[in-house]
C-alpha cells in the first residue's frame, strides 16, 4: 500500500508525496475542481518545455480532480542555481508562441483563451477588465478603486512593444522549486503568450530569493527594455487583483495604490 505525507505550501489544493513501489510521486487533489482545471496544469508544464529553458516536472496521470508529477527533491536556494535559472528563463521566454493570450486558470478563475495580436489590449481586456469585474461583484474592490484601475489601462500601451514571449503566468517564489543546480518550474496552468516583463514582475512582488543573481544572468541573455523596473507595478495588477478576488482584505486597496502611480 502507498503512503501519503502532506505537503505543504499551496492555497487552492492539497498536494501529497506519494510513496510507490517504484519511488515517490507528487500528487495535488482538488474535490469538486472547476472543468479541465487540472488539463490545463498538465497543458501548461507541456507549453513550457523548451530545449534550454528551466525543467519541468513529468505529467504522469490526470483526472478531473487530481494530478500526479514526478517527484522533485528540493533544497535551499544558491547562486549557481540562480544564476542558471535566469538564463533558462531567458531562454524559455525567447521562444514565443505566435500571440499574446492563452486559456488556463490563475487559482481556480478560468482565463480567456482569445489570441491577441497587441500585449496591451489582451493585458486589458482577458486579465485585468475580467478580475475588476469579478471582485467588485465580490465585494473585494471598491467601486472608486475599480475606476482607479480602469483610469490606468491606457497607460499600458507605454510598455515597450516587444513580440509574445512563453510566460509562466504565476511565477512568484512559491512556484520556483529550488534542487541543488537548478530551478525547476511548478503550477503552470497560468501559461501564456505575454509580455516577459510580466514574469520578472511576479518574481518582484512577494521576493524570490536570490533575484539580482537571477536578473543579472537573464540579462545577458536578453537585455531588458530601459526602464522595466519602473514598469513592474502595472503588470503586478494582475496578481493583485487576483488575490483581491480570492482573498479580499486589503488587495483591492493594494491594486489601486500601485494603478494611482502610474496617473
Amino acid at each position: 500500500m502507498s503512503s501519503r505525507v502532506p505537503v505543504p505550501g499551496g492555497d487552492i489544493c492539497s498536494a501529497f508525496r506519494v510513496e510507490r513501489a517504484d519511488g515517490p510521486v507528487f500528487v495535488k487533489e482538488l474535490t469538486g475542481a472547476p472543468a479541465g482545471f487540472f488539463e490545463a496544469e498538465a497543458r501548461g508544464l507541456d507549453r513550457l518545455r523548451v530545449d534550454g529553458g528551466p525543467p519541468l516536472p513529468e505529467v504522469l496521470d490526470v483526472t478531473p480532480s487530481s494530478l500526479t508529477l514526478s517527484w522533485v527533491a528540493s533544497s535551499a536556494p544558491s547562486v549557481g542555481a540562480a544564476r542558471e535559472f535566469g538564463a533558462a528563463l531567458a531562454r524559455m521566454h525567447a521562444s514565443g508562441p505566435p500571440a499574446f493570450g492563452g486559456g488556463g486558470y490563475a487559482a481556480t478563475i478560468p482565463l480567456d483563451p482569445e489570441p491577441f495580436d497587441d500585449w496591451a489590449a489582451f493585458f486589458a481586456e482577458a486579465r485585468l477588465l475580467p478580475l475588476v469585474r469579478l471582485a467588485v461583484d465580490a465585494g473585494h474592490l471598491t467601486s472608486d478603486e475599480a475606476a482607479v484601475v480602469e483610469r490606468v489601462l491606457p497607460r499600458l500601451a507605454d510598455v515597450p512593444v516587444e513580440p509574445p514571449a512563453r510566460l509562466h503566468g504565476d511565477l512568484w517564489s512559491g512556484n520556483l522549486l529550488w534542487t541543488g543546480s537548478r530551478v525547476w518550474l511548478v503550477d503552470a496552468a497560468a501559461a501564456h503568450g505575454g509580455h516577459r516583463e510580466t514574469d520578472l514582475a511576479l518574481l518582484h512582488l512577494f521576493g524570490a530569493p536570490l533575484l539580482t543573481e537571477i536578473l543579472a544572468a537573464y540579462t545577458g541573455v536578453t537585455p531588458l527594455a530601459p526602464g522595466w523596473e519602473e514598469r513592474t507595478g502595472l503588470h503586478q495588477l494582475h496578481p493583485l487583483l487576483l488575490h483581491a478576488l480570492l482573498f479580499g482584505g486589503g488587495y483591492g486597496a493594494a491594486a489601486a495604490r500601485e494603478a494611482r502611480h502610474y496617473l
